[in-house]
């Protein structure tokens, strides 16, 4: 019998790095956006180019174990830079989903992530969640390990 793919609208940001991506969630002004910048201006490093999945919206969908992000149509390309407004950034139409980000004070992010990493289910999918506190300066950088890093589901 054929795995039905389950489909959903999430608010955030999310970014590539080669096809691994990472959803980044919290509230308005959190920092999603800012983070997926600085993010976005790390060096390439061969097929491990960083690159915006979507901005404000992201279209999940899962299939079995699968997850996969995309911005809708509308949004494609597009990011909000505060004090600059919409602008295009290289993206990437797809990509697999193998991290979420809960955006956080940095007092709420543990020294230790948990072992094994705390899982959260997105469209029917368990996915490994961590917290980051996303104006600290090593944000991208440590969004960067934490994407190659990452368990498989």
């Amino acid at each position: 019998m054929a795995t039905a793919m389950v489909r959903a609208l999430v608010h955030g940001t999310c970014v590539a790095l080669g096809d691994r991506a990472a959803l980044l969630r919290g509230a308005p002004g959190a920092g999603k956006s800012d983070l997926a910048l600085r993010f976005l201006a790390l060096p390439n490093e061969g097929e491990l180019r960083p690159l915006l999945v979507a901005d404000d919206q992201v279209q999940v969908d899962g299939k079995g174990k699968i997850l996969t992000v995309s911005a809708p149509a509308t949004l494609a390309g597009l990011i909000e830079v505060r004090g600059l407004g919409i602008v295009e950034m290289p993206s990437i139409a797809a990509a697999r989903l193998v991290l979420v980000c809960d955006l956080v004070a940095a007092d709420q992010v543990p020294r230790m992530p948990p072992d094994p990493w705390d899982r959260m289910a997105l469209a029917g999918v368990d996915v490994p969640l961590l917290h980051l506190s996303p104006f600290e300066a090593s944000a991208p950088l440590k969004l960067k390990m934490a994407l190659l890093r990452a368990p498989e589901q």
